[in-house]
């Protein structure tokens, strides 16, 4: 069972949300933050699995409550509910750890499909990028902490990175490849590495920058 915690200060969207994670039988939601003053002091409590978080929110937005978390080490899977005017705010959101985003009009499958993913150790970043997105990305490249230059990828690399930003987890990846768990887990640790990054999230933003995938 994967437990969510939902973060939005509009009833009716977590309304929404709730409904739609409750057709599927493998997710509970076992907590509703309304500001990001709770979700701060909530979420290390519950530790739910997957965090679904609103950046728009008064007194502290969801882009405070991702690096407030993150400096504790305590910030869980997460994923950033916003709407098309939200590009700037999204990059924040992922450069401060989020593991990728929805638009809050997504579908059922949508939404329990990246619950999974993230879940499992998966991001959502590449699936759902926009050309607006990337502009953005090309804008803050020079706010990313990561080398000008990284060591060429390998061919094997390379190939990870590119199953990396379709939002598969190594698990998922070690099986397409028909190679060890482990093994997929020394690449992404070199990939981390050569692309100067300290997560798969910025790994991929900075595959995208580079046009690798």
């Amino acid at each position: 069972m994967i437990s969510v915690c939902l973060v939005d200060d509009q009833n009716l969207v977590r309304q929404g949300v709730r409904s739609l994670l409750d057709l599927a039988e493998d997710i509970r939601v076992v907590a509703e933050c309304a500001d990001g003053a709770q979700a701060v002091q909530d979420i290390p409590r519950v530790k739910p699995d997957v965090v679904l978080l609103d950046l728009r929110m008064p007194n502290m937005s969801g882009l405070e409550v991702l690096q407030a978390l993150s400096a504790r080490n305590e910030l869980p899977p997460t994923i950033i509910l916003t709407t098309f005017d939200d590009d700037q705010l999204v990059l924040q959101g992922l450069k401060a750890g989020a593991r990728g985003y929805l638009l809050k009009d997504v579908s059922l499958e949508q939404l329990v499909e990246a619950v999974r993913t993230v879940a499992g150790g998966g991001s959502l970043v590449a699936p759902m990028v926009t050309q607006r997105l990337m502009a953005g990305v090309a804008r803050m490249q020079n706010s990313f902490t990561s080398l000008e230059q990284p060591d060429p990828l390998t061919e094997r690399e390379t190939e990870i990175l590119r199953l990396l930003s379709g939002g598969y987890s190594n698990k998922e990846i070690a099986n397409s490849l028909k190679v060890a768990e482990g093994t997929v887990k020394n690449h992404v640790s070199n990939i981390l590495s050569k692309l100067g990054v300290r997560d798969r999230t910025r790994a991929v933003l900075k595959a995208l920058e580079m046009g690798i995938v």
